[in-house]
């Protein structure tokens, strides 16, 4: 069943958008937001302070679309107002870990005791902190400040060895702002 569907997303006071296109670029306090979203057949456009996203007739996959662009556009305004921020800890029986940042690429030395530290590179427009055992990874973008946080966990996954007793590795506690 086609019907027409049209949902309006409303910009607060203190955020910019703009659209060009199919590219969406949302300014505020904290920074800008840029993404580009696949609107195939989508009309997708702004009226004043809201972005309207929608279809004539839509269907159920353009409803879906639709809904999922608006948690998108969502995300974005939130994250140029205040930066979304995930926190890890860092965890080790034995060997203590160190980690440093050097340019956009953090070094994570003595994971496990290994002599080889372990690399991962930092995305643009993320900001990472270390204070002691506690790691804040922040970002406007949330998409990039969780890659960053997951990439984390991936850098110190542990394999071919029991989980039950090496527990060591860096995890997340806190996902912009909500407590695991």
């Amino acid at each position: 069943m086609k019907k027409e569907l049209y949902q309006e997303i409303e910009t607060p006071e203190g955020v910019e958008a703009e659209i060009d296109g199919d590219t969406l670029k949302v300014s505020g306090s904290e920074g800008v937001n840029k993404k580009k979203f696949s609107i195939s057949n989508l009309d997708f456009k702004q009226e004043g302070n809201k972005i309207i996203i929608g279809n004539k007739k839509a269907t159920k996959k353009e409803k879906k679309l639709m809904n999922t662009i608006a948690s998108h556009i969502k995300n974005m305004i939130k994250g140029v107002q205040e930066k979304f921020e995930y926190q890890l800890k860092i965890c080790f029986s034995h060997f203590p870990i160190t980690i440093e940042i050097k340019d956009k690429e953090v070094i994570i030395k003595n994971f496990l005791g290994e002599k080889i530290p372990r690399k991962m590179k930092i995305l643009e427009d993320v900001e990472v902190e270390i204070d002691k055992d506690i790691i804040k990874v922040s970002s406007v973008s949330k998409e990039f400040a969780g890659q960053v946080a997951a990439n984390f966990e991936i850098a110190t996954k542990i394999r071919k060895k029991d989980k039950r007793i090496f527990q060591d590795g860096i995890f997340i506690i806190n996902k912009a702002g909500k407590e695991i």
